[in-house]
């Protein structure tokens, strides 16, 4: 004909309500009688219409109702070994092309046990729908074949896969088994629809395609119909369909042998011993021996975990985050990863080549200085300009991670949710952060340092050389919840003593590896070298 189909109108001459068919030239039939059919028959409110699909043509081509299909043959087959018998069980019908070959599989869908729709596959893989393949309470395909409850029900991907299931069945037991199919593995809707007729049954057996998506598919499935009732069953071939041709026997095997669903947060048995034996062996890198005391508390530092280190204002964070950097740089050949929102870069290459070079350096003391630390390319430091008020910044960070970065230290959390992130403000943007790190964190398996500020002190103040609590750090408790370990550490920037003045006390707040906390100690800040030593290191140099 040419012309493209609009949509289906009543026929005046036998008194169906939608098989007459309408092409864009205004012609069509009815496919109910076979008589012709013409626009001009229909009044002015169905022109209206006419035209308006006329001009949107998003309908199926070919014409047919679904009281055409329901007249059409069933028959097998063949390419895929299903017999007319299995392929009657679901009324799935054929047509045929005119040498007599099947070109078309039409499998019916239907609500409250009416034919609501039919997906239609012309071969070998074009499908479309005629009807309502969307309606809210449709049910399974297959579902209306078989009453609600008993032992066993079987649910599969596709339609074809669901009818080599039944054939399967009726070999074995010469009758028909509760086996249905999905429209496709995205239409997960549909489980919800009919949730309470599939957990009637029960045991819920998922025989879904032997992949990664088919694996997916399981996973939100077995959420709908709940944990309780699933299984699953595997196949050596990618899907029933295959199975039925490669190995009947093995469709039976796989019902029956079929394994209580597991999602992967659920570990049980060896799974648990395997985990135990893994936490033993967790590598740690040591904190510098300046700060031995965080060792004995901690046992260094772990892949996969964010510490938070805490204090007031002018306390030695920067001056131990650095020592922290070399330790990492000298024991490990691992790339780190510098987030310092408070300071530019030269700021943070002075500090640092200043660790290496006397009072008023030559430029080639400061050269080898620098050298020492960033000649290796492995500390990268991150210039956030301006990052610090989106998103931005936690992209950034993963990029640090895809750049090869084991261990990155972000100084500090406090700037980086204090203007909001995405437009979120105060303890909503600090755990939208948190959350966000934390997720980088066990992606990529990589060490997070935080520094974070304290509370305002109601007492004694920080700078004082007061040692704060878990209540005294700043922010939501999503900073004290997903941090695996806290360090408060303080300095009495107001003592008389120039040695008390650069005593860093250390304590340890909280420790999810070891679960030892408490005070470790102390380190000490040595104005001639703007290095930080041990306790017993300060002892040798004082005398």
């Amino acid at each position: 004909m040419g012309e493209s189909f609009t949509k289906h109108y009543p026929c005046f001459k036998c008194g169906s309500s939608d098989a007459v068919a309408l092409w864009s030239n205004g012609r069509g039939k009815c496919f109910a009688c076979n008589k012709p059919a013409f626009l001009d028959q229909y009044d002015s409110t169905v022109k209206s219409k006419f035209n308006q699909s006329n001009r949107q043509q998003d309908y199926d081509m070919s014409g047919e109702s679904l009281h055409d299909i329901s007249n059409y043959d069933t028959a097998g087959v063949r390419e895929r070994n299903l017999t007319k018998t299995a392929c009657a069980v679901y009324d799935m019908k054929v047509a045929y092309s005119a040498e007599g070959a099947i070109t078309t599989h039409y499998y019916p869908y239907t609500v409250k046990g009416k034919v609501v729709a039919c997906k239609k596959r012309t071969l070998p893989k074009e499908f479309r729908v005629v009807g309502e393949l969307k309606h809210k309470d449709l049910e399974l395909f297959g579902q209306s074949k078989f009453q609600q409850g008993g032992f066993k029900l079987v649910i599969t991907e596709g339609e074809l896969d669901a009818i080599a299931v039944q054939q399967a069945m009726l070999a074995k037991y010469n009758r028909t088994y509760p086996v249905v199919s999905l429209p496709s593995s995205s239409n997960m809707k549909i489980l919800v629809a009919n949730r309470d007729w599939i957990r009637s049954f029960k045991e819920v057996i998922l025989m879904f395609d032997q992949d990664e998506a088919g694996d997916k598919a399981v996973a939100e499935a077995a959420k709908i119909i709940g944990w309780d009732k699933t299984k699953v069953a595997s196949l050596s071939e990618n899907d029933p369909c295959d199975s039925l041709v490669a190995n009947p026997l093995e469709i039976m095997n796989a019902i029956f042998s079929a394994r209580k669903y597991t999602p992967a947060s659920i570990v049980r048995g060896e799974a648990i011993w395997e985990a135990y034996v893994t936490r033993k062996a967790v590598k740690s890198v040591p904190y510098p021996k300046c700060l031995e005391g965080l060792n004995d508390k901690l046992d260094g530092m772990r892949k996969g975990e964010i510490v938070l280190f805490t204090s007031g204002t002018g306390s030695g964070k920067s001056t131990m985050i650095k020592e922290i950097i070399l330790e990492l740089e000298d024991n490990t050949d691992e790339s780190i990863g510098l987030v310092s929102l408070e300071e530019s870069i030269g700021d943070s290459a002075e500090k640092f080549i200043k660790m290496f070079t006397p009072t008023d350096p030559t430029v080639e003391q400061e050269r080898k200085a620098f050298e020492r630390v960033f000649g290796n390319e492995r500390l990268i430091l991150l210039d956030h300009n301006g990052a610090v008020s989106d998103s931005s910044l936690i992209d950034q960070i993963e990029n640090l991670c895809l750049l090869g970065c084991q261990y990155i230290i972000l100084d500090h959390i406090t700037i980086a949710v204090s203007e909001g992130a995405d437009g979120k403000t105060g303890n909503e943007a600090i755990d939208s952060v948190m959350s966000d790190l934390l997720k980088i964190v066990k992606k990529h398996n990589v060490w997070l340092g935080l520094i974070s500020h304290l509370r305002k002190s109601q007492g004694k103040s920080f700078e004082e050389g007061h040692l704060s609590s878990i209540d005294d750090i700043k922010g939501s408790g999503s900073i004290k919840q997903i941090s695996f370990d806290i360090i408060t550490f303080s300095r009495n920037l107001v003592a008389e003593d120039e040695d008390e003045r650069n005593t860093i006390k250390l304590r340890v707040l909280k420790s999810r590896f070891t679960g030892r906390t408490g005070d470790c100690g102390s380190a000490y800040y040595d104005t001639r070298t703007n290095r930080l030593k041990g306790q017993e290191d300060f002892l040798e140099y004082t005398g």
